[in-house]
């Protein structure tokens, strides 16, 4: 069994970056696209980096962060921050090109095992002071089969979520036991809690109204927040379903990093993750999926969300 311990201790190391950032050097760069980035997220990449370069020095990694992108798009003196806060969490002197050597480490390598990394999951709502998450999904032959997801801002205290061997688990942030999580059973509409994305570039949350209506859930409890999380909830049996739809007038893929430990870990809790057709979610092309949209959900509800989704679509055309 593959001993996981190495990325906890990284993601309770990248968490504490990302809280030290928060209070007191809380600024952003952009990247193509006019995507947010902060020195949180190269400092928490750059931890992951290390415990897999250590731990695990074979695997291979795919990583939304680069080495370049932090020489590049981080002023000297905000570099200087990062490779400070480091050297104080992990308790010995780093240099930058150490940190530009994790954040790169395993990238464009083949290998039985790649680790899928997303370092600040939800960065608008980390920068927002909302929900986010530290994500490493592990991916054997393509498909999704492991992972851990810290969250540091889950409700009732921060939680570490981890899956492996099929099955899934929750731990306290801050180090604890680990118990077994499953995915609710809930199938009533007035008991389905679901969930949306904050950010409007990624829900059209007038078309989802219309598919939980379709599916016969139109009293279902809605949330939104950021990032993976929603994946968590749903394998802990604290949420029972997360829908995203195709885009309209956008060609910007699905990236795996943004969905790899999630899948891992609804699907080792027994719930369910699949495109908008039922078909499972391609993690073979690189970066990016090829799905059309996505559907996470506890199970019990999947083919009714399925079914409302190509009706609502039907109806858009």
């Amino acid at each position: 069994m593959l001993n996981l311990e190495p990325i906890f201790q990284a993601v309770r190391q990248a968490a504490h970056i990302c809280q030290r950032v928060q209070q007191t050097y809380l600024a952003t760069s952009e990247k193509t696209g006019h995507e947010p980035v902060t020195i949180a997220d190269y400092g928490a990449q750059a931890i992951l980096g290390r415990a897999i370069q250590q731990a695990f020095p074979d695997d291979a990694v795919i990583a939304e962060e680069q080495g370049s992108q932090f020489i590049d798009l981080v002023p000297e003196d905000r570099r200087k921050v990062i490779v400070e806060l480091l050297t104080d969490v992990l308790g010995q002197p780093v240099t930058q090109d150490q940190v530009v050597g994790w954040l790169d480490h395993g990238q464009g390598r083949s290998a039985e095992r790649t680790w899928v990394i997303d370092p600040i999951d939800g960065t608008k709502g980390f920068i927002a002071l909302r929900n986010y998450v530290i994500a490493a999904g592990l991916m054997m032959d393509d498909q999704p089969v492991g992972g851990v997801i810290g969250s540091p801002a889950y409700p009732g205290g921060g939680r570490i979520f981890h899956a492996l061997d099929g099955a899934a688990y929750s731990q306290p942030l801050a180090g604890g036991e680990a118990t077994r999580i499953h995915a609710s059973t809930r199938s009533q509409a007035e008991q389905v809690r679901a969930l949306e994305s904050v950010e409007k570039s990624h829900a059209n949350h007038e078309r989802m109204e219309k598919v939980r209506q379709a599916a016969g859930l139109g009293a279902a409890a809605l949330d939104h927040i950021d990032s993976m999380e929603k994946y968590a909830r749903i394998a802990a049996g604290d949420a029972e379903l997360y829908l995203r739809l195709p885009r309209l007038n956008s060609t910007r893929p699905f990236m795996i990093w943004d969905h790899c430990a999630g899948t891992a870990l609804v699907q080792a809790a027994g719930g369910c993750v699949t495109d908008i057709d039922g078909s499972p979610l391609v993690f073979s092309q690189g970066k990016s999926l090829v799905n059309q949209g996505i559907i996470v959900s506890n199970g019990r509800i999947h083919d009714w969300v399925i079914a409302a989704v190509q009706q609502v679509l039907a109806e858009a055309e």
